[in-house]
């Protein structure tokens, strides 16, 4: 029998409390053994609320996908061009060494064909909204956005994915580094701004 009070989202709580605890790895290493031990339940009451781990999984992915995308809209309200794309890429990396855990579920993928209102879709749509509403600030034409979007997330994904997982052994200042990221990012998007020259 289920603990007393223990609900979806309480089991998604626990969830997430697992992930944080265990660091860059801790949504890679999510088991439903973990969850119900900090639940205090045998696993198998926990598919009373969660279908199995890759629910669970989503779940957790949800809630992470709207942390980033309140902290990326909240570093970036009333800024604009390079100002707001700096300050989009100092906030994915904030709170990528804040909840590394967390950032980590932040790459799950809707499923192909999932429906309009799935959840997960929902949330990446509003997470790439935030990106998208920075890099109009650069008079990108709609044809580049997507391109756009899809660079600055690569980019700046793939630093934080090296720092986090101790990527970066040389002793240069790592923090000037991702300013010279951000500073090619911000003149790679003006270039694909500009109009073309015949």
């Amino acid at each position: 029998m289920a603990r007393a009070g223990l609900s979806r989202e309480a089991v998604t709580a626990l969830a997430l409390r697992v992930v944080d605890d265990g660091g860059p790895q801790g949504f890679a290493d999510l088991t439903l053994a973990k969850v119900a031990a900090a639940a205090g339940v045998a696993t198998p009451s926990l598919y009373k609320h969660v279908g199995s781990l890759a629910d669970l999984r989503r779940s957790v992915a949800v809630v992470a996908v709207d942390d980033l995308t309140r902290a990326a809209a909240a570093a970036t309200i009333g800024r604009s061009g390079p100002d707001a794309l700096s300050a989009l890429a100092h906030a994915i990396r904030g709170f990528a060494r804040e909840h590394p855990g967390r950032y980590a579920a932040t790459q799950v993928s809707p499923d192909l064909g999932a429906q309009a209102d799935d959840p997960l879709s929902l949330a990446g749509a509003e997470s790439v909204a935030v990106v998208a509403a920075v890099l109009r600030g650069f008079g990108l034409p709609e044809a580049s956005t997507v391109d756009a979007i899809r660079a600055v997330r690569s980019a700046v994904h793939g630093f934080v994915s090296l720092e986090l997982l101790g990527g970066f052994g040389m002793p240069d200042d790592v923090d000037h580094s991702f300013e010279v990221l951000v500073g090619l990012l911000v003149v790679g998007i003006a270039d694909l701004a500009r109009p073309a020259t015949s």
